[in-house]
């Protein structure tokens, strides 16, 4: 029996911010699986803002999507038909798939999910890439002590949320940063940070000053812009920056306007002593194992908990993806695909 795949394609580069007209939605056949390959129906689908970077064709950590190709994505998906000794009909897996109902993957390129354990859409959240990420920046790069202030931005996102957290086991002092009065109440209600901000206040940068009134250890950034300004000043000496994301810059088609800030930024990397380091999860792959052991514990042992904003439906992925792009989503996007 022949499989028909949904695809959402690439249609077009976008200039600024991505509109639905960047997006095309096509039924194509698909294969049947070659030796050591399996066929995925997929279950679900991560929506994560290093996406809106894979749209441009530039040069990256990672080549860009192709105009007309299938936008890409990590995938919760059940294995349909295989041609794999290690996977069978009715498995879960972790795949990259990306944004399509169907597809054809090597085996080797595959992890099982074991769908006892968690919801099989963690495998793509706080058990996946983006817990992964908070992890590993934070105690690879950050490393909190007892007592520092932590602050992260875009705190109630899947990564954010889950630094928070983890800088509270370490016994560190967290403040989260997000936008609109829901997020900030959950921040400490939900997430237990010790101190939440919204960065739409008028008085932000005061607050935040207010609320770190013996500076800033680490500082987990997520989203650049004003956040960034306002926690700068902040830093302490020898504070650490891990570098996981700039949302804010992500549709930006030139250079903010302003003076040239360059020379201010680097004269306190050096008397401060900072460290700002980018990353990207994958630079950490060795750390998989420690990871999984310790989120799944403290999941388990209710010391992180996490929340999950799931979309019904593949079609609706660009119009969640452009709302992610502009911080409508309230916890880890995932689509719910079939």
């Amino acid at each position: 029996m022949s499989t028909t795949s949904r695809q959402i394609l690439l249609a077009s580069r976008p200039h600024g911010e991505p509109t639905a007209a960047n997006f095309s939605i096509v039924d194509t056949p698909v294969a049947a699986p070659g030796p050591d390959q399996v066929l995925l129906k997929i279950r679900y689908l991560s929506l994560d803002p290093y996406m809106r970077g894979r749209m441009n064709d530039g040069k990256s950590y990672s080549a860009p999507v192709p105009v007309g190709g299938v936008m890409e994505g990590g995938t919760v998906a059940e294995v349909v038909s295989s041609n794999s000794d290690r996977f069978r009909p009715g498995d879960i897996v972790l795949s990259h798939s990306g944004w399509q109902s169907h597809a054809l993957a090597d085996a080797k390129d595959l992890r099982k999910v074991d769908p006892t354990s968690a919801p099989i859409s963690t495998a793509v959240g706080v058990l996946g890439m983006p817990g992964m990420t908070a992890y590993t920046g934070l105690l690879t790069i950050g490393q909190p002590k007892p007592g520092e202030t932590v602050v992260v931005a875009a705190a109630t996102g899947p990564v954010g949320s889950a630094v928070g957290q983890i800088a509270k086991i370490k016994g560190a002092r967290a403040v989260g940063i997000a936008g609109g009065a829901d997020k900030v109440r959950a921040l400490t209600e939900e997430f237990g940070f010790d101190v939440a901000l919204d960065h739409r206040s008028p008085t932000f940068a005061a607050d935040l000053k207010a609320a770190c009134p013996d500076g800033i250890d680490v500082y987990f950034e997520n989203v650049g812009g004003h956040v960034f300004d306002a926690v700068f000043p902040l830093l302490n000496f020898f504070a650490r920056i891990p570098v996981c994301g700039l949302i804010a810059q992500y549709n930006a088609t030139s250079l903010p306007d302003g003076p040239d800030r360059l020379p201010l930024l680097m004269r306190d990397v050096l008397t401060k002593r900072l460290n700002f380091r980018g990353f990207i999860v994958r630079d950490f792959a060795d750390q998989s194992k420690a990871f999984f052991t310790d989120m799944s514990r403290w999941i388990a042992e209710g010391k992180v908990k996490y929340r999950e904003d799931i979309v019904d439906g593949l079609d609706k992925a660009p119009e969640a993806f452009i709302g992610l792009l502009k911080g409508k989503n309230f916890g880890k996007l995932v689509v719910k695909v079939g």
